[in-house]
């Protein structure tokens, strides 16, 4: 069986904000025809990940553990929207592009954020927002 198998080790980046793991990135073997990127961010309490926008990426996030403020800007219209999540309540959020996305943990423990993106990470797509 393990021959059938495959073992594919990740690389978790940490800061003193938290970490991000990306679980899927788009390339991996045995794949269907096309497949995006899945990925877990966490943030200590207090802090933030997010504060971007992406021109072409779309992207949907499920809190796994914690309370986070999640505040949007659409970009073009200049709208404002904020939504507070709880993992005691799951919801997925769909993010389309050109909505600039901060997730903020508002609770006591760590957050755990799953995410999906339907694009393969590009730099150039990833434009810093603070105008939240």
């Amino acid at each position: 069986m393990l021959s059938k198998i495959k073992i594919i080790d990740r690389k978790k980046i940490e800061d003193s904000r938290g970490w991000f793991l990306k679980v899927i990135n788009g390339l991996e073997e045995n794949l269907p025809g096309y497949t995006g990127e899945v990925y877990l961010t966490n943030a200590k309490p207090g802090e933030a990940k997010g504060g971007h926008y992406h021109e072409k990426a779309k992207e949907w996030f499920t809190l796994i553990t914690g309370d986070c403020e999640l505040k949007m800007v659409d970009i073009i219209t200049g709208e404002k929207q904020t939504l507070f999540l709880s993992s005691n309540k799951p919801q997925t959020i769909y993010v389309p592009s050109n909505i600039a996305h901060i997730f903020i943990n508002k609770s006591d423990i760590d957050f755990i954020l799953l995410a999906y993106s339907d694009q393969l990470f590009v730099p150039e797509d990833t434009i810093i927002f603070d105008k939240f």
